[in-house]
């Protein structure tokens, strides 16, 4: 599969971190099925092939690993040298944990920290000088942007700060045609999610919390990332899309409460 120099997206170029599973290699589908050339830049180099395989030379994969700035520029810097130009970056690289506050380690912490808040930053960083007018800058932050969870420190964090560092890119890079988005997803079942559906209780808490009964795929998450990377989203910065079946109306589930109750109490309790 190639470009077709047709679609929503022709004759542009995209980087995508975290491109080779979930919601972005989800993501880079649609955007090569819409005219574009992508560089995926991912941890997970075992994927590298098949992908490359299945999407031909509208698709370059390299190893880099999101908190690592020359990795970083690397990627921006593979996809002017391999497709003349950027034109859309779409930062979803990002990991997540259950602990509770008193029990978190620090660096472990700070991990997630730098995966899913300094990588969207460094990728801004450097995406943003080489990008063309009307540039497209999206953030991979989630319905946890805005609704807690208790187990989740770090994860929600990360993400209401990236939230709000799609407002400040937004209006530093305006100027020069860039505009800047994050999206929300509520639960979409992914690698990085697939835990969950170990514990039905989970999944099932979930839907009760959300008012549309549907669930959200990779696929429609990706659609949501396509439309604000083309210019049919030319007037939209500064904004979070939730993309969440309306879940941040309601409550959200008890994670790490369903997980403990898998615990079976110590000898003697």
């Amino acid at each position: 599969m190639s470009t077709t120099g047709s679609g929503r997206l022709a004759g542009k170029v995209a980087i995508v971190t975290g491109g080779a599973s979930g919601i972005g290699l989800a993501t880079t589908r649609r955007f090569v099925a819409e005219g574009a050339h992508v560089v995926i830049g991912d941890l997970a180099v075992d994927n590298f092939a098949a992908i490359e395989t299945e999407l031909g030379d509208a698709v370059v994969a390299v190893r880099c690993d999101v908190r690592i700035e020359d990795d970083v520029r690397g990627l921006v810097a593979t996809a002017v040298d391999r497709f003349g130009g950027l034109d859309i970056a779409f930062a979803n690289a990002g990991i997540g944990a259950f602990t509770s506050i008193v029990d978190i380690d620090a660096t472990d912490w700070m991990h997630t920290i730098e995966v899913n808040l300094l990588g969207p930053l460094l990728t801004t960083k450097h995406a943003a000088p080489a990008m063309r007018t009307g540039g497209s800058i999206i953030f991979t932050a989630s319905l946890n942007a805005v609704q807690p969870a208790a187990g989740m420190s770090a994860y929600c964090t990360s993400k209401a700060a990236v939230a709000m560092l799609a407002q400040v890119a937004a209006m530093e890079l305006g100027a020069k045609g860039i505009r800047v988005n994050a999206i929300g997803p509520g639960l979409v079942r992914t690698p990085l999610t697939e835990g969950m559906w170990l514990v039905p209780q989970i999944v099932a808490d979930y839907d009760e919390n959300a008012p549309l009964a549907t669930t959200t795929s990779v696929d429609d998450v990706g659609a949501l990332v396509t439309f604000l990377a083309s210019d049919e989203s030319s007037s939209i910065s500064g904004t979070l899309q939730l993309i969440d079946r309306g879940a941040h109306t309601m409550r959200y589930p008890d994670v790490l409460g369903h997980i403990a109750a898998l615990t079976p109490p110590e000898a003697g309790a």
